[in-house]
């Protein structure tokens, strides 16, 4: 917070706080102290950086609020005082709705839009913090106050999502988890954070503070533009936007302008992050070392497995270490076991006493690599929908008075998002290839919504010619099938898949549905998030013709 607010020209400094494993978390929080449920780091920063904002005229949007923002206010009313400061601090509320009964919730909670925090800032809040809103509806807000955009103006309202959804992950806008990271400049530099100059129009143009690390380029915009984002209909609660449209161009260093942005009326419904207690989980990593690993691992299992009682048991998959390795290290491999159950007994002690009572009586070398742990809790992730009806958006001025933000009044309706990958393609002539890996000149971008997992993949802006660009996206296009992907995937091969084509990106959009299972925090996957997912497929090898290259 510091660090944007002393490095550059600001309006507006945003936070997006809330994950949706956040929200669980959250909840347990307030399941000992029902005080809480917001992001108590956001309060520390407020502590050190609110003097600074207020002298600068820089504002403060956040959705730290997460289950309590009234809470939160509170707080930061507490520490302004305490610093000497009188700032006007907003909140706005109505996004829970556990009151509707929504079964097993723990957390259940609406993604509000923009139009609350622009309520707010019109009245002249320096601070709003909200529960949940989308994360780019933090940015949305903003730009309604400033430019005064109406309910209607889609594509305005449409731009600005964009510009949220590229600046909302930190620096994954200026090169954070981009697969050519070997391009950046500056790797000895902390990454800058983006900044996104949001115009009338709605278009915008994503920069960072000059000096700081990172870059900002086509490429770099464009891994965040395709990140978790499903279908080519991006839909969030003010405006749906599509995202087939959005045109990236440079304008500069570290400049990219976005452009074109076509939006249209919101969906009737809105979605709802409901986090429910899912039950009791445990795990242990085990050794194996040197030679005859796979003969170990089916020794242990075949010891272990008949004292374990949980609903769930996991054993992941070994993986021989290499010949004549010149480090114990690198001659061993890991087999972990993960279980999962409703109860906490088969779990804890019943799970961790079968481990250690077999330490001096399995397999040569037996040895783990962290002491045995108690059972843990986790939560289960599923979206719901709610009538607009059921939620009151309402923002709480700094001065206590309540306003009720209207509904939009007009709503898209349901259909299918166009841009799925057509199929048959033409088939292709034979040509000379080379085996390479897929990663050659296309870039991944890969996370998690729910129990389903999303790539994003692009052809990299590597100053070829216009032509052989054009080359490489229908390769692309044609490479990405729905039935192809599972041999590039074999975890996926049994699963469900969309393939989604963004033209003016030169990208694809995968939804792996279920490669998860129950979402983040139930997942046994070895990468519960799908963030490495993307980088997996870029090492896969595949077929890539001569002139391509």
């Amino acid at each position: 917070m510091r660090e944007m607010l002393e490095g550059g020209e600001l309006d507006v400094l945003t936070g997006d706080y809330l994950a949706e494993l956040t929200m669980l978390i959250l909840g347990k929080d307030q399941l000992e102290d029902p005080t809480l449920g917001y992001a108590r780091t956001f309060v520390r920063q407020v502590e050190d950086c609110l003097g600074l904002a207020l002298e600068r005229g820089v504002r403060i949007v956040a959705n730290a609020g997460g289950l309590n923002p009234a809470g939160l206010a509170d707080r930061l009313r507490e520490v302004a005082g305490g610093l000497g400061l009188d700032p006007a601090i907003a909140h706005v509320e109505g996004d829970d709705v556990r009151d509707l009964s929504l079964e097993g919730a723990l957390t259940a909670n609406a993604y509000l839009g923009g139009f609350g925090i622009a309520a707010a800032l019109r009245a002249g809040a320096d601070v709003v913090v909200t529960g949940r809103v989308t994360d780019a509806s933090l940015v949305v807000g903003p730009a309604v106050a400033h430019h005064g955009w109406s309910p209607t103006a889609y594509d305005e309202l449409a731009g600005a999502v964009v510009a949220g959804h590229v600046i909302e992950c930190g620096t994954q806008a200026t090169g954070g988890n981009f697969s050519g990271f070997l391009s950046l400049p500056h790797r000895d530099r902390p990454l800058g954070f983006p900044v996104a100059e949001v115009a009338a129009d709605g278009s915008s143009v994503i920069t960072k503070h000059a000096g700081t690390g990172g870059a900002v380029t086509v490429d770099t915009v464009t891994a965040q533009l395709v990140y978790e984002i499903q279908s080519t209909r991006y839909l969030g609660p003010d405006v749906t936007v599509h995202l087939d449209s959005v045109r990236l161009a440079p304008d500069g260093e570290d400049r990219v302008r976005i452009s074109g942005v076509v939006g249209e009326a919101p969906p009737e419904r809105l979605k709802v992050c409901v986090n429910e207690l899912g039950g009791w989980r445990n795990s242990a990593e085990l050794v194996l070392t040197g030679l005859d690993v796979e003969a170990k691992a089916e020794w242990v299992r075949s010891q272990l497995e008949p004292r374990l009682t949980a609903a769930e048991v996991v054993w992941s998959d070994v993986v021989l270490p290499p010949a004549d390795a010149t480090t114990e290290e690198s001659a061993s491999t890991l087999l972990r076991c993960t279980v999962k159950d409703p109860s906490p007994d088969p779990v804890g002690r019943a799970f961790t006493s079968a481990l250690v009572e077999l330490a001096l009586g399995s397999y040569p070398g037996f040895t783990m690599t962290a002491p045995p742990a108690a059972a843990t809790p986790f939560g289960v992730y599923r979206a719901d929908h709610v009538d607009r009806a059921d939620v009151t958006h309402t923002v709480v001025h700094a001065d206590g008075r309540r306003e009720v933000v209207a509904d939009p009044g007009r709503y898209a309706s349901d259909g299918e998002a166009p841009g799925a990958r057509p199929s048959p393609y033409p088939g292709r002539t034979d040509v000379l290839t080379r085996r390479l890996p897929l990663g050659t000149f296309v870039h991944a971008r890969s996370g998690d919504k729910g129990g389903d997992a999303n790539i994003g993949l692009w052809v990299a802006h590597d100053d070829v010619p216009r032509e052989q660009y054009d080359a490489r996206v229908q390769w692309l296009f044609k490479m990405m099938s729905p039935r192809g992907i599972g041999a590039l995937l074999p975890e996926a091969a049994d699963l469900e898949v969309d393939v989604w084509l963004l033209p003016h990106l030169g990208a694809v959009n995968l939804v792996v549905h279920g490669l998860l299972g129950q979402g983040v925090a139930a997942s046994t996957r070895f990468d519960p998030q799908a963030k490495g997912l993307g980088e997996w497929l870029r090492s896969r090898l595949v077929s890539i013709e001569d002139s391509l290259l």
